[in-house]
């Protein structure tokens, strides 16, 4: 017998990937001879400090 057809639900984009996507496009627009290594690297970098960044909430 066949398997039922199962369709896969997409996970909710955490805060780091949605803040990853929104910063990775700014840094490219403004330094465009930076490779995208250098550019996930230094957006990686400033998520520690984010204010989106959840650690980094005030309470």
């Amino acid at each position: 017998m066949a398997k039922e057809k199962t369709t896969k639900k997409t996970k909710r984009p955490s805060p780091y990937n949605m803040y990853m996507k929104a910063e990775l496009g700014k840094v490219k627009k403004d330094n465009p001879g930076m490779t995208h290594k250098e550019a996930f690297k230094k957006v990686a970098e400033s998520w520690a400090t984010a204010p989106e960044n959840p650690k980094n909430k005030k309470e």
